[in-house]
């Protein structure tokens, strides 16, 4: 972010987006290793145009695999790491990533459907509130997240979007795309 957009405007400009199935491969059995975390070019070149664009990105992710036993922290922070080289080899930036490291048990507050990791990117960015931002996501938790934050929510299909738009529970003003290149086009227009 630059020193002469004010925090309401960066606000504005923001789209948080959700990992696994956006930027990502998911997979049901977690993505464990470095291996497995097999981006999706089209989301890469989607975050660089955002960012040639003059929008600040962040990532807000689950990751009960570390709660689970099949990760921990240094090798999620490696796969962040990549990320962020992938991602600023092709001209692009994330400004954060927020992960929640819990199960669904835990009864932590950063965990999604709850906003608490949009929340700890508003804190991490200093922004006054998350209006008029963007969550995108590929589940209906990620689309709870952000609305329950103030942020506008956008469904990709990739990921288990389409499953997520076959079920519905969402607003129904709900935009959904083909994936995060899609809203980019659609964004950007």
């Amino acid at each position: 972010m630059t020193a002469n957009i004010s925090p309401s405007l960066a606000a504005e400009r923001l789209i948080i987006l959700d990992r696994d199935g956006v930027i990502n491969q998911d997979s049901d059995a977690y993505v464990k290793t470095l291996d497995e975390f097999i981006v999706y070019p089209q989301a890469i070149d989607a975050i660089a145009r955002l960012t040639q664009a003059g929008y600040t990105l962040a990532v807000a992710t689950n990751q009960s695999g570390i709660a689970r036993g099949y990760l921990n922290a240094t090798t999620l922070d490696t796969m962040h790491a990549q990320l962020n080289t992938v991602v600023e080899n092709a001209g692009g930036r994330l400004d954060t990533i927020a992960y929640c490291p819990h199960g669904p048990e835990d009864s932590c507050d950063c965990r999604k459907p709850l906003p608490g990791l949009l929340y700890q990117i508003q804190e991490a960015l200093n922004l006054p509130d998350l209006q008029n931002s963007w969550m995108v996501g590929d589940s209906l938790r990620d689309l709870q997240a952000g609305e329950a934050a103030g942020a506008r929510p956008a469904l990709v299909r990739t990921g288990k979007g389409a499953r997520t738009e076959a079920k519905g529970g969402y607003a129904g003003d709900t935009p959904i795309f083909d994936d995060l290149a899609a809203f980019v086009d659609w964004l950007l227009g």
